[in-house]
């Protein structure tokens, strides 16, 4: 009989959140929700507290747990609301968790996730800001408080299911000659340089394969996502940055690759649904149903690949060069990266302008080492505001 795995869940409104209570649903015998947590998505977190009923259901934003808290009150629910970014630090170390989903968007995700790991958790990493602004000093977490972490990325999901089952980080070692990160491209893998400044955001989330949030499905747009996951595969598996290929594969079958010394080349296909890796992660070692439907190869038909363009997609090169400078560049990166999506997605510059912004906040925040949670969350601070001040220039 299985030993039923309790779970906190960050970021459970989220299409991860959404996808990870799916496979839970799959197997109440396997998996109980302890908390979930949310920025502002009432309605929705009253729904999942009425379906899972949690102990702790958290919101970021303070009237938002109010409304949330009348709202469990009038359902007749136990739950318990709570708020705040020390609260999402609690549910994600509580005692009784066994195993923490980490799949908020963006740098608020980052504190819940280092008190995971602090606190010896299953960590299921979906938040690529983690290890994207403070890889060194998450890895350290995680090996000093022996804490287990599985990536929840497809692709780096992949990279994992297609490593030795003993991977020690050694790639020489284990005769592993480089990684092959696949991308599908995006919606404007063929679109003229021209058009691209002329680009919606409504065009820029219609993702082809994937149904993702909206922040992430532009960084998909400008392969800004990609880059990201390069340096998350520098610390995932200890990869030197010309040890990460990046290969662009639209039909989002193959889901990445790890060639080896030898010439063979393991790969990881599936149907493009984030139930498989979560499955997968959630039962590890063992293999669990997600509800994914089986990859027909007929309907497939062929796949196609093609080395990714660094004039059309500036940001994965931006990426790239971050990790190459190391210390607290891809942090300034990351930060100049969100501020600046969210000006495209609000309309208040172009497309084209978001990789400038970047490169930008890359040349004018100095170069320094990382050494504490806080030296990345300054750090951050400070690019933000650096965004901040070139986008007021527009004005």
């Amino acid at each position: 009989m299985n030993t039923i795995r309790h779970l906190t869940i960050l970021g459970s409104t989220g299409s991860i959140g959404e996808s990870t209570l799916d496979v839970v649903h799959r197997h109440p015998d396997r998996f109980k929700i302890l908390a979930l947590t949310a920025n502002t998505n009432v309605q929705k977190m009253l729904s999942q507290c009425s379906q899972f009923k949690p102990q702790f259901a958290v919101m970021l934003d303070s009237v938002s747990a109010q409304q949330l808290e009348e709202s469990i009150k009038q359902a007749g629910l136990d739950t318990v609301v709570l708020s705040g970014v020390e609260s999402l630090e609690k549910v994600a170390s509580l005692s009784e968790v066994d195993i923490v989903m980490a799949a908020i968007v963006g740098a608020a995700g980052i504190r819940p996730t280092f008190a995971a790991a602090q606190t010896g958790k299953l960590v299921l990493l979906a938040n690529k800001e983690t290890l994207v602004m403070a890889g060194r000093i998450f890895m350290d977490a995680v090996k000093k408080h022996h804490a287990v972490l599985l990536p929840i990325d497809s692709e780096h999901n992949a990279i994992h299911q297609s490593l030795p089952y003993n991977f020690n980080g050694n790639l020489m070692e284990k005769g592993i000659r480089r990684i092959l990160l696949t991308a599908s491209g995006g919606p404007f893998r063929k679109t003229s340089q021209d058009s691209l400044r002329h680009v919606t955001p409504e065009q820029a989330c219609a993702h082809p394969n994937w149904d993702m949030g909206r922040k992430i499905s532009v960084d998909s747009a400008t392969m800004m996502n990609k880059g990201l996951e390069v340096i998350e595969a520098h610390w995932l598996f200890n990869a030197p940055p010309e040890n990460i290929q990046v290969v662009i594969h639209p039909q989002s079958v193959i889901h990445s690759m790890v060639e080896y010394v030898d010439g063979s080349v393991l790969a990881q296909l599936g149907n493009p649904d984030m139930r498989t890796p979560i499955a997968h992660a959630m039962g590890y070692p063992e293999r669990i149903e997600s509800g994914v439907a089986s990859l027909n190869m007929f309907d497939v038909a062929h796949l196609d690949f093609e080395p990714p363009d660094f004039e059309r997609f500036p940001c994965l090169r931006l990426a790239y060069h971050a990790l190459e400078m190391g210390d607290n560049m891809p942090a300034v990166l990351n930060a100049a990266n969100e501020v600046a999506v969210a000006s495209f997605l609000d309309e208040k510059m172009p497309f084209t302008a978001i990789p400038t912004v970047i490169e930008y906040v890359m040349q004018n925040v100095k170069q320094q080492e990382i050494h504490t949670l806080n030296d990345v969350l300054s750090v951050d601070h400070i690019a933000r505001e650096t965004a901040r001040n070139w986008l007021a220039a527009l004005k």
